[in-house]
């Protein structure tokens, strides 16, 4: 069997690696794997960091069953809810972000997707914030089609985000209200349309290490090189309220594997950050090279100020990355 070393350069020479493989990795000792993911980080992405924010755009109601999500109407949690933001209080909020340094600024709304008419709206506020601020345009409006997703690109957007969440075989045991096909569809339809697609998945929905390596092969297979890894925040309310959370290590683990699978991409702690004691040092040491900064949804994440001093720290420039 190879080392980790052997794994190690097979990667860097450019070879990809194989499920099979990625599991050998997987169960490897910690140390060893973290620190060959930092090198292959170093390698194909320097020290460039993508940080990006977020914007809870339209709050709650949500058709869909997501057993993780606080704003499905399916269950029974305390959060805000209104309807698509005005113009007004998203460029304000561009604004804010751009001033502290984030070079990337991500509208997301609940609901299974946008409506035209919402669609219409939200490319109008995106044009402005573009005529206003010189910071970069990602959307999450769930499982438009092909026609909404050239508005968008029409209207300033650069990037849509889709989450697969978890593997194809985990995914019934975690919503049914739409189907694993149906989000593989709308990425496609942002890709051929030449819109950056974001994908990835939240950690600790019940799936297994392979469940996490199936993820990622379908991200890499999709030609996708912004991969959110969120860390499962279990709401009151919500089916997985007494999941357990994440430690340290085990993120660590799956982010160095994602690195190996997925050398060149922006690997990106997202939602959950904020219960990691060291809010996601030890993960930016150990294969991830970007960040959700600032609050998450419906939980609290971490300032920019706090996130611009750790990458100052660790010796990373926030870059687009990925772009």
């Amino acid at each position: 069997m190879k080392s980790i070393q052997q794994y190690k350069e097979k990667v860097l020479d450019g070879a990809l690696l194989s499920k099979e493989e990625a599991m050998i990795i997987a169960n490897a000792p910690l140390e060893e794997i973290c620190a060959a993911a930092n090198e292959i980080r170093e390698h194909f992405c320097g020290n460039n960091f993508d940080i990006c924010s977020i914007i809870n755009g339209k709050s709650g109601r949500c058709s869909e069953n997501c057993k993780y999500c606080a704003q499905s109407s399916f269950y029974g949690t305390q959060i805000e809810q209104y309807p698509l933001l005005d113009t007004e209080i998203l460029v304000e909020q561009a604004k804010y972000n751009e001033e502290r340094g984030v070079l990337r600024y991500s509208i997301v709304t609940s609901a299974k997707k946008l409506n035209n008419q919402e669609v219409d709206k939200v490319c109008e506020s995106i044009r402005t914030i573009r005529k206003k601020t010189g910071i970069a345009v990602c959307a999450s409006f769930g499982l438009l089609d092909e026609k909404q997703l050239i508005k968008l690109k029409d209207a300033g957007v650069s990037r849509v985000h889709n989450n697969l969440e978890t593997s194809r075989r985990n995914f019934p045991n975690v919503c049914t209200t739409h189907s694993y096909d149906e989000k593989i569809e709308t990425i496609k339809a942002a890709l051929r349309v030449g819109l950056n697609v974001c994908s990835g998945g939240i950690m600790g929905l019940g799936e297994t290490m392979e469940d996490r390596i199936d993820m990622a092969l379908t991200i890499r297979e999709l030609g996708i090189r912004s991969i959110p890894v969120n860390m499962l925040n279990p709401i009151p309310g919500t089916p997985y309220e007494n999941n357990k959370i994440f430690t340290n290590d085990h993120m660590c683990r799956i982010v160095a594997v994602f690195r190996f699978l997925v050398p060149n991409a922006s690997i990106r702690l997202a939602g959950g950050r904020g219960l990691l004691e060291d809010k996601g040092v030890k993960c930016f040491q150990s294969g991830a090279n970007a960040a959700i900064s600032g609050d998450m949804l419906t939980t609290l994440g971490i300032s920019i100020e706090q996130d611009m001093k750790i990458l100052d720290r660790l010796g990373y420039k926030a870059a687009l990355w990925n772009e």
